[in-house]
């Protein structure tokens, strides 16, 4: 499976997914969260689809772009994985975040 994420660390990561949350009725699409470090929380867009975008102070995007390397963090799906977790878990297959709401729901929470 192939997609690009978007990194926002820290306390402010675990607030937007919780907004990602509500917008979405509890189902954000697969969002990956780091017990350590920077706390960072991933959301995983579709591939191609982080690009180009303004994202805010405070997300990362990580793509695939040229000229770029990225590497994200994806804990199994079952079993103990510490420190990583699913803040939420995958659904199905090609179901992921989606990339403009994320962008919205992060320009207003990080700006």
């Amino acid at each position: 499976m192939q997609f690009d994420a978007v990194r926002v660390d820290g306390d402010e990561g675990r607030r937007l997914a919780g907004l990602m949350e509500a917008i979405t009725g509890g189902e954000p699409g697969p969002v990956v969260a780091e017990a350590n470090g920077r706390r960072a929380v991933y959301f995983l867009v579709p591939a191609g689809s982080a690009e180009g975008k303004p994202w805010p102070v405070g997300a990362t995007r990580l793509d695939a772009a040229a000229g770029r390397i990225s590497y994200v963090p994806i804990p199994a799906l079952c079993g103990r994985t510490w420190p990583l977790a699913w803040y939420f878990p995958p659904t199905k297959p090609g179901r992921f975040v989606h990339t403009l709401l994320l962008l919205h729901a992060a320009t207003a929470l990080l700006h």
